[in-house]
């Protein structure tokens, strides 16, 4: 069970309960932040940090017990200087703060942190964000589930009855990045093409949207031969998804959310050998596991003026007598013909139909997310997803929308010389061009199927869709990125 979250008016002060978790700032700038303390609990609390060495540096975290007192614990949180803290360090002391009280056992949590310099809404969205997703825990696979004491109460102090609407917005938003840690962390043979339709099923019967699934014969007849040469060498049927939430009113904006959902990649015949990896390509649907989730959240927030089409061209890309061969030309849905020179270069392919798909919608912008790219994870690591648009209007506004909700996306160059590596002898294009620069020239590969008057984005999240130890926010595994910038690129309209 999620904690409850509230906002509270009481203060470091005056607040009662199991822990206190309260933020400090180096050297001179954290002296008011001591005093009260030391106001509050006596001197010796100072001494005690004194004799601990807390230097208030980021990611410090100490816990004090304070026995006969209320509250009887004391979780001091490192924030290092002022003028390095805003949103970002704010969610990081407060998941950390979190960790701590779930470690300790305390059923109530007060934060005392600080806002200065912060709008109380996004102040309080940001940690009730960071303590629901720091202390989430996938346990459905074992056939024991390990005792995880959690706070059940948590208040967030210093902030008023007006921030407690951001705390509920920040629950859909949460409840839409667990359902993609979900997806991207349950194995390939629970999470099949059908089962992302079941999905988006559930999410359609459960919040009132419109779901249609394009079946094998469907996607034939609307000429996806790009998308289906994917998924011919699969037992597993594919599934072609497409969600729609339409709001209450007269509608301002239509936006195009397209993930990428191949629920397993074995690279076909250019297999993945060793190293490669191939046992975490399961969550080679991270893509459309944000979309998902960002749709369940959507349907819950119910913005206004805006329709939300979500697509996913769902498929697994493995080895058969029928399976694709590495050579073969292909026509996607919009006449183009691709020499298929890498059948591991798999997720453009389906994302190519996907996109010619979107655009007959004539969305007034569409963003695709897929775990595209290891070129983008080596130039950007696993904390920053790329970003790539012919649009500035549309790039601002995903970088934006991503820095509220605490993702970073880094644009980058669509260069069209680079588009001159994706050229074959045979047929229009390549599905792959040289290795410098792979990042790009999936991107160029991409935009051949857009229509131009479309705004596009194309965001690669190879690196961050997975945290093999676990960082801020994100436990070890699966993290939902991409879902809370999406939310908050809809929820304010896309780009002007």
């Amino acid at each position: 069970m999620a904690a409850e979250i509230r906002c509270s008016t009481a203060t470091l002060a005056n607040w009662s309960g199991e822990a206190l978790a309260v933020g400090l700032f180096s050297d001179d700038a954290g002296a008011a932040s001591r005093s009260a303390l030391s106001a509050r609990f006596g001197a010796a609390i100072a001494d005690q940090l004194e004799r601990r060495r807390f230097k208030a540096k980021p990611g410090e975290c100490l816990s004090l017990d304070l026995l006969g007192q209320t509250p009887g614990q004391l979780i001091v949180v490192g924030l290092g200087a002022p003028a390095d803290f805003g949103p970002e360090q704010l969610r990081s002391a407060t998941a950390a703060a979190s960790k701590a009280a779930a470690a300790s056992g305390c059923s109530q949590l007060g934060l005392a942190m600080p806002i200065e310099g912060l709008a109380p809404e996004a102040a309080a969205a940001a940690m009730a964000e960071a303590v629901r997703l720091s202390l989430y825990a996938d346990q459905r696979f074992k056939s024991e589930a390990e005792p995880r004491p959690c706070p059940s109460q948590v208040e967030l102090l210093a902030l008023g009855d007006a921030a407690q609407a951001a705390v509920a917005s920040s629950g859909a938003i949460c409840s839409g990045v667990e359902l993609a840690r979900q997806l991207v962390a349950a194995p390939p043979n629970v999470v099949t093409p059908a089962a992302l339709a079941d999905t988006a099923a559930a999410i359609a019967r459960d919040h009132g949207l419109e779901l249609k699934v394009l079946e094998r014969g469907d996607c034939e007849a609307l000429g996806m031969g790009s998308y289906l040469a994917v998924a011919q060498g699969s037992d597993l049927p594919p599934k072609f998804i497409h969600l729609t939430y339409r709001p209450a009113g007269p509608v301002q904006r239509r936006l195009v959310l397209i993930g990428k959902g191949l629920t397993f990649d074995s690279g076909g015949y250019n297999l993945k050998t060793a190293g490669s990896q191939i046992e975490m390509m399961k969550y080679d649907m991270g893509g459309s596991a944000a979309v998902l989730g960002a749709m369940r959240a959507i349907a819950e927030l119910k913005p206004q003026g805006v329709e939300v089409h979500m697509v996913v061209a769902a498929c697994e890309n493995m080895i058969s007598g029928g399976a694709i061969h590495p050579g073969a030309i292909v026509t996607a849905s919009n006449g183009k013909t691709i020499e298929i020179n890498n059948t591991d270069a798999e997720g453009r392919l389906t994302l190519a139909d996907a996109l010619v798909y979107a655009c007959k919608l004539e969305p007034d912008a569409m963003v695709d997310l897929a775990t595209l790219t290891g070129a983008c994870v080596i130039a950007l690591g696993e904390e920053i997803a790329g970003l790539w648009s012919p649009s500035d209007a549309l790039a601002e506004g995903l970088i934006d929308a991503g820095a509220q909700g605490g993702e970073q996306l880094w644009r980058m160059p669509l260069r069209a010389s680079y588009r001159e590596g994706l050229k074959s002898g045979l047929a229009d294009m390549k599905n792959t061009g040289p290795r410098p620069g792979g990042s790009i020239t999936a991107a160029l590969f991409l935009q051949d199927f857009v229509d131009p008057t479309v705004p596009w984005a194309h965001l690669d999240i190879a690196g961050t869709v997975w945290s093999d130890k676990g960082r801020g926010l994100d436990p070890a595994g699966a993290t939902g990125f991409g879902v809370r910038t999406l939310v908050n690129w809809v929820r304010a309209g896309g780009p002007a």
